[in-house]
């Protein structure tokens, strides 16, 4: 079966409550309580949106995190009562696509969840192809010829949005707003980010020609190579 979002939460009140809530207004909802039973579900059914703990009793939402990204692209917004920003790096480090308190609002959870849903989890069927990348925008994956390129779901996410703004230069600080979501990452990690992608997809990372460098502004991807 097919659901918008799996809710992963020890906190059986919290959950359902918040699955209810979604489900009133048509985000379909699943709840799970461990590891163990997120692992039984996604064998059985598919999720476009995963809420996920960090505390989910003897297992931990990092690790669980990282086993999935080992074969998913599916957003990850952690949800959590750790305060420590410490916490909230690692989370979005190994993959984490956002990091949101506890107590939070229904209605501003809600409407995180929709916008992550709009922008990457229903996918709209169409792909970049040019002949030697083709980046398919539905099941999250790019291949350089017929090989599988291997990136996390931000990596993912970054050049996604590169792409839809094709022969554009995007500023650093919409690439913060858009696709990490918060204004105040750091040029070191879009730089990492940056490079790991190259890496991954250009011919020689050293003198790309896919995502170029606009000095003192942001990043263009160079379309019309169809």
């Amino acid at each position: 079966m097919k659901y918008d979002c799996l809710i992963i939460d020890d906190e059986k009140l919290l959950a359902d409550s918040t699955a209810e809530y979604f489900n009133l207004f048509d985000v379909k909802t699943a709840v799970v309580y461990d590891a163990d039973a997120c692992r039984e579900f996604l064998r059985e059914n598919t999720a476009q949106l995963l809420l996920l703990d960090i505390n989910l009793g003897e297992s931990s939402g990092f690790a669980l995190c990282k086993e999935l990204r080992e074969r998913t692209q599916i957003p990850i917004l952690f949800i959590s009562a750790r305060l420590s920003d410490d916490d909230e790096m690692m989370a979005l480090a190994i993959g984490g696509d956002d990091y949101v308190r506890k107590p939070y609002s229904l209605g501003v959870l809600l409407a995180k969840v929709k916008a992550v849903l709009r922008r990457y989890g229903t996918g709209d069927g169409r792909e970049y192809t040019d002949g030697r990348l083709r980046v398919d925008f539905d099941e999250r994956q790019a291949y350089v010829g017929e090989r599988p390129v291997k990136l996390t779901a931000l990596e993912f996410r970054l050049l996604s949005y590169l792409i839809r703004n094709e022969n554009r230069t995007v500023s650093k600080q919409e690439l913060f707003e858009e696709v990490w979501g918060d204004r105040f990452t750091g040029d070191g990690t879009l730089n990492v980010h940056i490079r790991k992608i190259r890496e991954a997809i250009e011919q020689d990372p050293g003198e790309p020609e896919y995502i170029v460098t606009v000095w003192g502004d942001g990043y263009r991807f160079n379309g019309g190579k169809r």
